[in-house]
């Protein structure tokens, strides 16, 4: 479900309350690393679930002192973060668009 590849954190398959699970208790995949880019592009379905996998993430980077972002963010994903109020809370890398 997911692959790493140095810094990078390359998640694929589907983002839903049935695959999410193992993901949050597997926890941020860290290793030494100050910086880490999770790259979502392979991500093709989404649900709620993945919001808050995303903000566990985040809160777990924080606890470790680590620089994380989001890249590749599924527009559908995006549309989720909006609507719950927490986009904002997502760090994206690069081109990604957080604009309404």
């Amino acid at each position: 479900m997911s692959d790493r590849d140095g810094g990078r954190v390359q998640v694929t398959s589907h983002l839903t309350i049935e695959t999410v699970t193992s993901l949050f208790k597997n926890g941020l995949p860290v290793s030494g690393e100050t910086s880490l880019v999770v790259d979502l592009a392979e991500v093709e379905t989404v649900d709620s679930a993945a919001v808050s996998l995303l903000l566990a993430w985040l809160r777990e980077a924080q606890r470790n002192s680590m620089q994380l972002c989001f890249a590749h963010v599924p527009e559908n994903l995006l549309s989720l973060a909006r609507l719950y109020g927490v986009l904002d809370l997502l760090p994206l890398c690069g081109n990604d668009s957080a604009q309404p």
